[in-house]
């Protein structure tokens, strides 16, 4: 576990899920921390409500977190959403709304935090992609292209900041969260929590993830013991996309 005692951080999407996670983690690390989202963020030093797709409010994030703590070491971007459907029957405004938050929300929190981070020396970026990335199913075509757009924009940012800034990114696979509990009770009739277990069977380890697991590994890469890891993609999958055919 690495000390990250006078770190500032910045992590979107931060009033649950995966989001809340980090936020929580990288404070009992000893950091600073912002939290954005839509919604207030409980258990920081400063909330800030932000729709990540706009670029204004990316800037109007960014600002106060810098007049508060004076610089910026981490950037964790974890907001997102989930829609579904085919590029047939993906609406053109629901394909817009799922790219302006997935992918072009961390292209704008980046832009407006990157001078920071590289002021810092020793910047870190951990962006939450998907295994979806690498393997869709079947109705995701927006989330599927945001996320491996997500992977294809972290590399090349730790091409262009490098060495002052790594960026990096996370893959997980599923995880008890409000928007997997959300997809659950649309799939899963009267029985989401069966629903939620029979997803969990299809990962080798046999269950789906905890928030903190994730943020466990969103926390590592954003922290000094991975000083020499950037470009990454880091699955978080409980081996879900290693194994051929399922189980």
């Amino acid at each position: 576990m690495s000390d990250l005692s006078g770190k500032a951080a910045i992590v979107t999407g931060a009033a649950n899920g995966i989001g809340a996670a980090v936020a929580a983690l990288l404070a009992e690390r000893g950091a600073r921390v912002c939290g954005v989202d839509l919604d207030d963020v409980g258990g920081v030093d400063l909330s800030v409500r932000a729709d990540v797709s706009s670029s204004a409010a990316c800037g109007g994030a960014v600002a106060p977190a810098l007049s508060s703590f004076g610089g910026l070491d981490i950037l964790v971007c974890c907001a997102g959403i989930q829609r579904y459907g085919s590029v047939v029957d993906t609406p053109e405004e629901t394909w817009d709304e799922v790219i302006g938050v997935n992918l072009t929300g961390m292209f704008l929190m980046a832009k407006h935090a990157m001078p920071a981070l590289e002021a810092s020396g020793a910047g870190a970026v951990v962006n939450v992609a998907s295994v979806q990335a690498f393997a869709a199913q079947r109705g995701v075509a927006a989330y599927a292209a945001s996320k491996g757009g997500v992977v294809a924009l972290t590399r090349a940012m730790a091409i262009d900041h490098a060495p002052a800034v790594r960026a990096n990114c996370i893959c997980p696979g599923s995880v008890d969260t409000p928007m997997l509990r959300g997809a659950a009770r649309l799939f899963g009739g009267d029985d989401p929590d069966g629903t939620v277990r029979a997803w969990g069977a299809m990962h080798p380890m046999g269950r789906v993830s905890t928030p903190r697991e994730v943020a466990e590994a969103a926390v590592f890469l954003a922290s000094p013991a991975a000083s020499f890891v950037t470009g990454a993609a880091l699955l978080v999958d409980g081996g879900l996309i290693s194994q051929i055919g399922g189980t």
